[in-house]
């Protein structure tokens, strides 16, 4: 199948073309004909799939006919640079169009967004805060509005966001387009679509599972070891662009510091940055000057780099979920990607729940060369009062005995060999 069988506007088509799309993925081919035909749809599948475009391309399609110079489409994002990317993606595939998207987001002035939105924005790509302090003072009207689309809905509710969409919908018309787009389908995500979505189509794209075209590698250290394990991955691994997962803001900011003063271009994004330092730090990494990016989840879902050649799990995932969301920035779009995690003593019972997630045992490594004994150094705090999530083994579901978890076979002990 080619995007030539969806019969799109022949300026979308052109747009197409000029990006390099030839075929869709899954998501695209099934969700794409229902939202041309004005259906309500559910899509489920996971980061890295394509999503934007599945609901870009039959957006701009039917903003095509009908009313100009007014806001028609809403999409709502939980992340800046996830909306920012969004909008990017919107104002590419439509640049022949003539409509014309705007991005409504905190961290930047007010009054520019509402300049933008009165000069003639058909589409709104916007994060739920900042769109409801407009609608509070009254400074944009979605009156005409014709679809609603979430995107990345179980962040949302991760975030905290579902009551903001809720009181956002409320002051919509009854009569819309509604899609939904999640990764994962919690209770909440269930009744938000269940209250929202009208005679839906429900498209499932494997939402489950990450995409089959990255390798996966687990490396046990010490937590005292981990930027020293870092470092020499780095320089023993043929690496593009490299997206590395801290768990806190002070962490990502410090393991950036000290890449950079051991002679690696890299940058970090966290919540302690300004919109224009955010956005500097994305581009930047999207551009290669920087080719790593130490980043705290924010970028889990808000990063869209194809090049990204490996993910690293400085930091252990909380949940399964969370380890699938962030290893999906890589091997996107039938490209190739690794993602290597590190595994503490602390974080044996969650790389068993990974396996589990995932359905298969992953390969557990070790670096040739690299000593795995090194003690910590004298002064420094034990590793739960690093940062870490302060917890001890014991209080795992998953009890564990001489730093192994039961039930896990030895391949969880520090330091186990690959196999």
């Amino acid at each position: 199948m080619t995007f030539e069988h969806f019969n799109l506007h022949p300026d979308i088509s052109a747009a197409i073309a000029a990006q390099g799309y030839t075929s869709p993925t899954p998501i695209q081919a099934q969700s794409i004909p229902h939202i041309v035909n004005g259906s309500d749809v559910l899509g489920l599948a996971q980061t890295g799939t394509g999503k934007t475009a599945a609901f870009a391309l039959p957006l701009l399609h039917r903003l095509m006919t009908g009313p100009r110079r007014r806001v028609r489409a809403l999409i709502l994002a939980p992340t800046r640079e996830l909306a920012v990317q969004i909008h990017e993606s919107v104002t590419a595939l439509g640049k022949n169009t003539k409509l014309h998207s705007s991005v409504i987001i905190g961290g930047v002035g007010m009054e520019p967004q509402v300049q933008a939105v009165r000069r003639g924005s058909e589409i709104l790509v916007a994060c739920p805060g900042r769109l409801l302090d407009h609608l509070s003072r009254k400074t944009i009207d979605l009156s005409g509005l014709e679809t609603l689309v979430i995107d990345e809905a179980d962040r949302m509710f991760d975030m905290g966001f579902l009551p903001d969409i809720r009181r956002i919908v409320r002051q919509l018309p009854m009569k819309r387009q509604n899609l939904l787009f999640s990764a994962t389908m919690p209770d909440d995500i269930r009744r938000l679509s269940a209250d929202m979505l009208r005679d839906a189509v429900t498209v499932q794209v494997d939402h489950t599972k990450p995409v089959e075209t990255i390798s996966h590698a687990l490396y046990h250290v010490e937590q005292h070891l981990k930027t020293a394990l870092l470092k020499e991955l780095l320089r023993h691994t043929v690496t593009d662009s490299v997206l590395v997962f801290t768990r806190t803001k002070h962490r990502a900011k410090k393991l950036a510091e000290q890449l950079g003063l051991s002679g690696f271009s890299a940058t970090s994004l966290q919540g302690n940055l300004s919109q224009s330092q955010r956005q500097h730090a994305i581009e930047g990494f999207r551009a290669g000057s920087y080719k790593i990016l130490v980043a705290t989840d924010i970028a889990a879902r808000g990063i869209d780099v194809s090049a990204i050649t490996h993910v690293i799990n400085y930091d252990m995932p909380d949940t399964a979920e969370s380890y699938t969301h962030r290893i999906g920035r890589t091997g996107r779009v039938s490209r190739t990607g690794e993602a290597f995690t590190f595994v503490t003593s602390e974080d044996t019972s969650m790389a068993y729940a990974i396996e589990c997630a995932l359905g298969a045992a992953l390969e557990h490594k070790v670096l040739p060369g690299f000593d795995y004994t090194r003690p910590r150094p004298e002064g420094l705090f034990p590793a739960a009062r690093q940062g870490g999530r302060g917890r001890s083994p014991q209080r795992h579901s998953m009890k564990t005995r001489g730093g192994r978890p039961r039930g896990a076979g030895a391949r969880y002990g520090a330091g186990a060999s690959a196999r």
